[in-house]
């Protein structure tokens, strides 16, 4: 099944879901990269339709994935796939994927103290994919994306999340229906500003735990700072006074994993 003209249908629709309204309007997105459509394979997410060029292949290992899927992929000419390619340096698979459409419902705890990231309104999708990340590698178990001004299936936070957007609990909710959420689950919310007094060294994260944090050119809304049970802050001793978000998350992210080690070993 080979394609080889910009002109096909097929490279049409690719090309136009990597706008917003389109992904919105069809339910469809976009995912680029071996990690990501492993990561996808992973977590059960619903292909539409598989593109390759064997010539940009990276390794062996590609022909095993594809195995996996349940779809005969159309294969195109590398100056065709660079044109649809999001990267600098292609790796030769991309596909189009269902949304997954999941609410809090879908979080689970496990038996688990509740450990969760709130991010409210953040707008660069590259710092909403590596929040994702590094909740991941941190072990939270869930993502809450609360009155989205990105969309989480932007190719780019597809990218910057290298796959754990699928292997991940990522819900989009309202700020207010979050709330009561945490509220039922008897979960304390932790909002991370550079305002606070409290260094976030020096709180006690060890607990049912949602991290807030929210946009990065005004922080958390006030109905956020009026729902944390405490504030924290990432001491600041240079010119700068708060740091990237995504960069701000992960530092937090990971204290509270150390304390939950040290409280709970092994």
């Amino acid at each position: 099944m080979q394609i080889s003209s910009a002109q096909n249908p097929k490279i049409k629709q690719l090309l136009h879901l990597r706008d917003r309204k389109e992904r919105d309007e069809s339910g469809l997105f976009l995912i680029e990269g071996y990690r990501e459509i492993s990561r996808a394979v992973k977590g059960g997410v619903h292909f539409v339709s598989v593109f390759i060029c064997p010539q940009l292949f990276l390794g062996e290992n590609e022909k095993s994935l594809l195995a996996q899927i349940p779809l005969k992929p159309y294969e195109l000419p590398p100056h065709l796939f660079e044109k649809i390619s999001y990267r600098d340096r292609p790796d030769g698979l991309v596909a189009i994927a269902h949304q997954m459409k999941r609410t809090l419902k879908d979080i689970h705890f496990q038996n688990k103290i509740p450990f969760l990231v709130i991010a409210e309104a953040i707008e660069k999708p590259g710092n909403l994919g590596t929040i994702l990340r590094s909740a991941d590698a941190a072990g939270a178990d869930g993502v809450i994306v609360c009155d989205r001004c990105t969309d989480i299936y932007n190719p780019n936070v597809v990218r910057a999340s290298v796959g754990t957007l699928f292997t991940l609990p990522v819900v989009e909710a309202t700020s207010a229906e979050t709330f009561t959420w945490l509220q039922k689950h008897s979960v304390q919310v932790v909002a991370a500003t550079p305002a606070a007094s409290l260094e976030f060294t020096d709180a006690d994260l060890s607990g049912p735990l949602a991290i807030a944090v929210g946009t990065e050119q005004i922080g958390l809304s006030e109905i956020w700072m009026k729902a944390a049970d405490i504030q924290i802050r990432i001491p600041m001793n240079g010119v700068a006074d708060s740091l990237n978000v995504a960069t701000a998350t992960t530092l937090i992210l990971y204290e509270a994993l150390r304390q939950r080690k040290h409280r709970f070993p092994g």
